[in-house]
C-alpha cells in the first residue's frame, strides 16, 4: 500500500513538472505519427491488394501461356498431318490423273479401231455402189450402225411364189459376190423377207420356209460364183419385218425383197481390239 502511494505521488510530482507547451507538443507529435501510421497501414493494405490482383493477373498468365502452348503443339502436329494428307492427296491425284490419261488413251485406240472398220465399210459401199449399180431403183445400198444392206427387190431375183434364182440375179449377185470375195475377213447375210399373203406350195408350208428358201438359194448361187462358204449366212424373216404396211399390192411389192447384209466378222473385231488393248499394256501406258 505504501508502495502504491509513493508511485502515485511520484507520477504527480512528474506530471508537474511538465510544462503545459511541452505536453501539447509531444500530443501533436502523437498525433502526427498516428496519422502517419495510419496513411502507412493504408497504403500497406493497397500494397497487399496490389499485390494479390498481381498474383492472380499473374497465374492468369500462365495458364494462357500454358493454353497457347498447347494450342501451338496442337496447330504443329495439325500442320505435320497436313501436310501429310496433302502430299497423299497429291499422289492420289496424280495416281487419278494416271489412270484418266490410261483410259483416255485406251478410247482414243478403241476410237481408232472403230473409225478403221468405219473406212472399211465406206470403201466397201463405194466399191458395191460402183460394181452393182446404184442407178437402179430396184436395188439400195446403204450404211446402219457400221453395217452395209444390199436390198434387192423381190421382182430381180424370183419369179412370183418361186425360190429359183433367175438368170438377171445371178448377174447381179455375181457383182456382189466380187465384192464380197475381196474382203475375206467380212461375212455376208443373206435376209430373205416375204409379204404377208399366206403361201403353201408343194413342201413349203408358208412365208418362214419360202423366205428360208429364198435364202438358201441365194446362199448357193454365191458359192457358185466361188464365195467362201464359211462367209455366208442364210436366213428368213417372213413376213415379220415389213417395210411398210401390207395394205397395197405396191407396198407388198416394197416388201419382198431380199437383203445381203456384209459385216465384219465379231469375233475378229473384238480380236482386233483386244489387240490393240494387249498393245497397249506392252507398251507401258
Amino acid at each position: 500500500m505504501k508502495k502504491i502511494l509513493v508511485l502515485s505521488l511520484s507520477a504527480l510530482f512528474l506530471a508537474s513538472c511538465v510544462s503545459k507547451k511541452e505536453y501539447a507538443a509531444l500530443e501533436a507529435r502523437q498525433k502526427e505519427t498516428q496519422d502517419l501510421l495510419n496513411t502507412a497501414t493504408v497504403k500497406l493494405n493497397t500494397c497487399l491488394e496490389e499485390r494479390a490482383s498481381a498474383l492472380a493477373r499473374a497465374t492468369a498468365l500462365e495458364d494462357q501461356i500454358a493454353d497457347l502452348r498447347k494450342s501451338n503443339e496442337n496447330l504443329i502436329q495439325s500442320n505435320k498431318d497436313l501436310t501429310m494428307l496433302t502430299a497423299k492427296g497429291a499422289d492420289n491425284i496424280e495416281k487419278t490423273l494416271e489412270s484418266l490419261r490410261e483410259k483416255d488413251l485406251k478410247i482414243t485406240r478403241l476410237q481408232d479401231a472403230v473409225t478403221k472398220k468405219d473406212s472399211v465399210m465406206l470403201a466397201l459401199v463405194t466399191s458395191l455402189k460402183k460394181e452393182v449399180g446404184i442407178d437402179d431403183p430396184d436395188i439400195e445400198i446403204n450404211v446402219e450402225k457400221g453395217v452395209v444392206f444390199i436390198s434387192i427387190a423381190d421382182k430381180l431375183l424370183f419369179r412370183s411364189g418361186s425360190y429359183l434364182v433367175s438368170s438377171r440375179a445371178k448377174e447381179i449377185l455375181g457383182k456382189v459376190a466380187k465384192v464380197i470375195n475381196s474382203k475375206p475377213n467380212f461375212e455376208a447375210m443373206v435376209e430373205a423377207h416375204t409379204d404377208n399373203v399366206p403361201y403353201q406350195k408343194e413342201l413349203l408350208l408358208d412365208n418362214w420356209d419360202l423366205s428360208v428358201k429364198r435364202a438358201t438359194s441365194v446362199v448357193r448361187v454365191l458359192q457358185e460364183l466361188e464365195v467362201n462358204p464359211a462367209q455366208l449366212i442364210a436366213s428368213g424373216r417372213s413376213y415379220h419385218l415389213p417395210l411398210v404396211a401390207n395394205d397395197s399390192p405396191e407396198n407388198r411389192a416394197k416388201n419382198r425383197r431380199t437383203r445381203i447384209v456384209v459385216l465384219p466378222k465379231i469375233d475378229e473385231f473384238y480380236e482386233m481390239i483386244e489387240s490393240e488393248m494387249r498393245n497397249l499394256s506392252a507398251s507401258g501406258n
